[in-house]
């Protein structure tokens, strides 16, 4: 298991469940989400796209690296579950501000 900053921890932790206002929680009021070719920006957003993703796939991410640059913390992790190309492993960049995540780009 890698040591992650508690916001990135918490999200890890809410992804892995099908509570979307707790996945929600994890990002500030104008934050942007870039995942499979589609934006969501704000909590609303970001709340909608986490309830759809869940009813789209059921998976469980477990954090297996992570790397710190200068404005990016990028976590690898092995995603399994009931979806096509299980399992994989996928790159999530973060941005965060304080103790909120404002960007997260996941390819």
């Amino acid at each position: 298991m890698v040591k992650l900053p508690k916001p990135l921890a918490e999200y890890f932790a809410a992804a892995n469940t099908d509570d979307a206002d707790r996945a929600a929680a994890c990002f500030a009021d104008d934050a942007l989400v870039h995942d499979e070719g589609g934006d969501y920006r704000g909590r609303a957003a970001i709340r909608g796209w986490a309830e759809e993703v869940r009813r789209k796939y059921r998976f469980h991410a477990e954090p297996i690296a992570v790397e710190e640059t200068a404005d990016r913390t990028i976590v690898t992790a092995h995603l399994t579950g009931d979806f096509p190309g299980n399992p994989i492993d996928l790159a999530y960049r973060f941005k965060l501000a304080g103790s909120q995540i404002v960007a997260l780009e996941i390819g």
